[in-house]
């Protein structure tokens, strides 16, 4: 093994070793064989499938910037860039009913929709996420970050209004959605969906100093799977965060236990880091604005957590699953030949 290792050093070949018996009852060697199969799907992922950009990243947020033909050079993902004038009209050709029928169920199926609503807006989200389907194939996507910062009014309104369950549905289904146009989280995203099964975008909201816990979470697109404490919910809301006009908006309940957080950013440079922390997820009170929120307990504490979590730099969103997730991530890490940085365990 020193010979082959030696070997692949002087070709510039990554490599890991694992010692044990291949086959016949080491459960340690299959789990990690098993673990770094895992991880090998985020590379397949990368380079087989591509992502859109619909519009821009939000205005100001300079750590979400990116240069498309750099993360192409590093990491093998391609970028798609779309207007929104052509997401406007992508329903315009589903009329077929009972597809139409069979999503409207799934969309029930999938979330809890509180207050009053009209099931024709329903309908009308079923046909989006029909076509937003269809668009996923047509243009091989796995990844989409999005951002819309005009006055949505018109067809641009309809579609805006329930583009945050619609992206939803394809989070559910393994396509990573980003909000505000952050292609770097939308990354983070599909590696936390897939090695663990389910994925959130987040970023932190707030401490509650007397109790030593992180608040965390957003608004927006979210994963249906990660809601395991409770069935995701929807409700009509006037205003969206960070845009004009109104909607359904999606809540997201993740249950009390171990949570791993994935961030991530760039140097100067414009080489990618991970950073990566893990925490405890505990029941208490959260922020009552309507958003997918989350209490997070460090081993290290809440100040000295984000002492150091900023310190490396990060981009203001990452993503979480929940579960112990940091070795997987290591490597994912591996495998792309990216530095991590671990704040915590």
């Amino acid at each position: 093994m020193g010979e082959m290792v030696a070997d692949l050093n002087r070709a510039g070949k990554r490599h890991a070793v694992i010692t044990g018996v291949v086959e016949g009852g080491d459960p340690q060697v299959a789990a990690e064989i098993e673990d770094w199969c895992r991880a090998a799907q985020v590379r397949r992922r990368l380079r087989y499938t591509n992502l859109a950009q619909i519009g821009r990243p939000y205005p100001g947020m300079m750590d979400l910037y990116i240069d498309e033909t750099n993360l192409y050079n590093r990491m093998g993902l391609y970028t798609k860039q779309f207007d929104w004038e052509k997401m406007w009209a992508i329903a315009d050709d589903v009329t077929d009913e009972n597809a139409i029928a069979a999503k409207v169920a799934d969309i029930h199926d999938t979330f809890d929709i509180i207050g009053d609503y009209d099931e024709a807006s329903i309908r009308e989200m079923a046909r989006y996420v029909i076509a937003f389907e269809q668009w996923v194939k047509d243009e091989e996507l796995g990844f989409v970050a999005s951002h819309y910062d005009g006055f949505a009014q018109g067809k641009a309104g309809v579609l805006d209004s329930m583009l945050i369950p619609a992206f939803s549905m394809l989070i559910k289904q393994g396509i990573a959605c980003a909000v505000e146009g952050d292609i770097k989280v939308a990354m983070g995203m599909s590696i936390m969906k897939t090695i663990s099964g389910a994925c959130q975008l987040s970023e932190f909201y707030t401490f509650d100093f007397n109790d030593d816990v992180v608040l965390i979470g957003h608004s927006g697109s979210g994963d249906a799977d990660f809601s395991t404490a409770r069935k995701a919910s929807m409700e009509i809301v006037p205003v969206f965060h960070g845009k004009t006009g109104g909607g359904f908006l999606t809540r997201f309940y993740p249950k009390a236990g171990p949570i791993t957080y994935l961030g991530i950013t760039q140097d100067a440079d414009g080489n990618f880091k991970f950073v990566v922390s893990e925490g405890v997820i505990e029941d208490g009170p959260t922020l009552g604005n309507g958003d997918t929120t989350f209490r997070t307990r460090f081993s290290i504490g809440a100040r000295e957590w984000n002492n150091r979590w900023c310190e490396c730099g990060p981009t203001h969103h990452f993503a979480a699953a929940q579960g112990s997730w940091t070795d997987t991530i290591l490597k994912v890490a591996k495998i792309l030949d990216v530095p991590v940085e671990v704040v915590c365990r």
